[in-house]
Protein backbone atom coordinates (compact mmCIF):
# COMPACT_ATOMS: atom_id res chain seq x y z
CA UNK A 1 0.00 0.00 0.00
CA UNK A 2 0.97 3.48 -0.55
CA UNK A 3 1.96 5.76 1.81
CA UNK A 4 -0.18 9.17 2.40
CA UNK A 5 2.30 11.10 0.58
CA UNK A 6 2.70 8.60 -2.50
CA UNK A 7 -1.19 8.51 -2.61
CA UNK A 8 -1.51 12.34 -2.73
CA UNK A 9 1.75 12.28 -5.76
CA UNK A 10 -0.68 9.30 -7.31
CA UNK A 11 -3.86 10.78 -6.86
CA UNK A 12 -2.43 14.09 -8.61
CA UNK A 13 -0.69 12.42 -11.34
CA UNK A 14 -3.61 10.53 -12.19
CA UNK A 15 -5.81 13.63 -12.18
CA UNK A 16 -3.33 15.59 -14.63
CA UNK A 17 -2.90 12.95 -17.20
CA UNK A 18 -6.56 12.70 -17.68
CA UNK A 19 -7.22 16.15 -17.96
CA UNK A 20 -3.93 17.26 -19.64
CA UNK A 21 -2.79 13.90 -21.27
CA UNK A 22 0.89 13.68 -19.47
CA UNK A 23 2.23 14.98 -16.44
CA UNK A 24 5.44 16.63 -16.28
CA UNK A 25 7.22 17.15 -13.03
CA UNK A 26 6.91 20.81 -12.84
CA UNK A 27 3.02 20.19 -13.56
CA UNK A 28 2.83 17.92 -9.91
CA UNK A 29 5.47 20.39 -8.16
CA UNK A 30 2.76 23.33 -8.63
CA UNK A 31 -0.76 21.31 -8.15
CA UNK A 32 1.06 20.19 -4.81
CA UNK A 33 2.78 23.05 -3.72
CA UNK A 34 5.84 21.36 -3.34
CA UNK A 35 9.62 22.09 -4.81
CA UNK A 36 10.11 20.14 -8.32
CA UNK A 37 13.42 18.21 -6.33
CA UNK A 38 10.91 16.72 -4.06
CA UNK A 39 8.81 15.01 -7.13
CA UNK A 40 11.39 14.06 -8.70
CA UNK A 41 12.45 12.30 -5.16
CA UNK A 42 8.92 10.55 -4.97
CA UNK A 43 8.69 9.93 -8.64
CA UNK A 44 11.63 7.69 -8.51
CA UNK A 45 10.25 6.43 -5.65
CA UNK A 46 6.92 5.67 -7.16
CA UNK A 47 8.84 4.07 -10.38
CA UNK A 48 10.57 1.67 -8.23
CA UNK A 49 7.42 0.52 -6.59
CA UNK A 50 6.08 -0.10 -10.34
CA UNK A 51 3.36 2.69 -10.06
CA UNK A 52 4.85 4.66 -12.74
CA UNK A 53 7.48 4.85 -15.35
CA UNK A 54 10.04 7.68 -15.23
CA UNK A 55 12.29 8.73 -17.71
CA UNK A 56 14.52 11.74 -17.04
CA UNK A 57 13.40 14.75 -19.23
CA UNK A 58 11.29 12.58 -21.11
CA UNK A 59 8.66 12.59 -18.72
CA UNK A 60 5.96 9.42 -17.06
CA UNK A 61 3.41 7.11 -17.41
CA UNK A 62 1.58 5.18 -14.73
CA UNK A 63 1.67 1.63 -14.59
CA UNK A 64 -2.01 -0.35 -14.69
CA UNK A 65 -1.16 -0.60 -11.03
CA UNK A 66 -0.49 2.77 -10.74
CA UNK A 67 -3.76 3.53 -13.13
CA UNK A 68 -6.07 1.25 -10.75
CA UNK A 69 -4.75 3.17 -7.48
CA UNK A 70 -4.89 6.92 -9.00
CA UNK A 71 -8.44 5.74 -10.23
CA UNK A 72 -9.47 4.53 -6.75
CA UNK A 73 -7.89 7.88 -5.15
CA UNK A 74 -10.15 9.95 -7.14
CA UNK A 75 -13.38 8.03 -6.64
CA UNK A 76 -12.75 8.51 -2.54
CA UNK A 77 -11.82 12.37 -2.94
CA UNK A 78 -15.15 12.51 -4.67
CA UNK A 79 -16.91 10.05 -2.62
CA UNK A 80 -16.12 12.08 0.53
CA UNK A 81 -16.68 15.52 -1.15
CA UNK A 82 -20.19 14.14 -2.45
CA UNK A 83 -20.57 12.91 1.07
CA UNK A 84 -19.90 16.22 2.85
CA UNK A 85 -22.13 18.15 0.77
CA UNK A 86 -24.82 15.52 1.38
CA UNK A 87 -24.60 15.93 5.34
CA UNK A 88 -24.55 19.63 5.05
CA UNK A 89 -20.75 20.25 5.30
CA UNK A 90 -20.63 24.09 4.18
CA UNK A 91 -18.73 24.46 0.94
CA UNK A 92 -15.89 26.36 2.23
CA UNK A 93 -14.80 23.76 4.86
CA UNK A 94 -14.74 20.45 1.99
CA UNK A 95 -12.09 20.48 0.23
CA UNK A 96 -9.82 20.93 3.65
CA UNK A 97 -12.02 18.86 5.38
CA UNK A 98 -11.54 15.88 2.56
CA UNK A 99 -7.92 16.59 2.60
CA UNK A 100 -8.00 16.13 6.04
CA UNK A 101 -9.53 13.16 6.62
CA UNK A 102 -9.03 10.96 3.43
CA UNK A 103 -5.89 9.56 4.69
CA UNK A 104 -7.19 8.31 7.67
CA UNK A 105 -10.05 6.29 7.26
CA UNK A 106 -9.52 2.59 5.98
CA UNK A 107 -11.33 1.27 2.64
CA UNK A 108 -13.72 -0.31 4.57
CA UNK A 109 -15.07 3.02 6.44
CA UNK A 110 -15.06 4.83 2.44
CA UNK A 111 -16.72 2.10 1.47
CA UNK A 112 -19.42 2.05 4.05
CA UNK A 113 -19.69 5.80 3.79
CA UNK A 114 -20.28 4.83 0.12
CA UNK A 115 -22.84 3.03 1.15
CA UNK A 116 -24.71 5.48 3.24
CA UNK A 117 -24.19 8.24 0.20
CA UNK A 118 -26.11 5.47 -1.96
CA UNK A 119 -28.92 4.93 0.62
CA UNK A 120 -29.41 8.61 1.07
CA UNK A 121 -29.78 9.43 -3.07
CA UNK A 122 -31.64 6.21 -3.09
CA UNK A 123 -33.90 7.93 -0.09
CA UNK A 124 -33.99 12.23 -0.49
CA UNK A 125 -36.51 11.89 2.68
CA UNK A 126 -34.44 10.77 4.46
CA UNK A 127 -31.89 13.21 3.45
CA UNK A 128 -34.63 16.08 3.96
CA UNK A 129 -35.08 14.81 7.30
CA UNK A 130 -31.56 15.20 8.23
CA UNK A 131 -31.45 18.90 6.20
CA UNK A 132 -34.33 19.80 8.81
CA UNK A 133 -33.02 18.20 11.89
CA UNK A 134 -29.84 20.67 11.01
CA UNK A 135 -31.44 23.85 9.76
CA UNK A 136 -33.40 23.40 13.36
CA UNK A 137 -30.26 22.97 15.23
CA UNK A 138 -28.53 25.94 13.54
CA UNK A 139 -31.51 28.30 14.28
CA UNK A 140 -31.30 26.80 18.60
CA UNK A 141 -27.58 27.88 18.83
CA UNK A 142 -27.88 31.62 17.26
CA UNK A 143 -30.77 32.04 19.91
CA UNK A 144 -28.82 30.15 23.00
CA UNK A 145 -25.97 31.71 23.94
CA UNK A 146 -23.43 28.62 24.83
Amino acid sequence: MPTPSMEDYIEQIFILIQNKGYARVSDIAEALSVHPSSVTKMVQKLDKDNYLVYEKYRGLILTTKGKKVGKRLVERHDLLENFLKLIGVKEENIYDDVEGIEHHLSWNSIDRIGDLVQYFEENPKVLDELRLIQVENEESSDKEPI
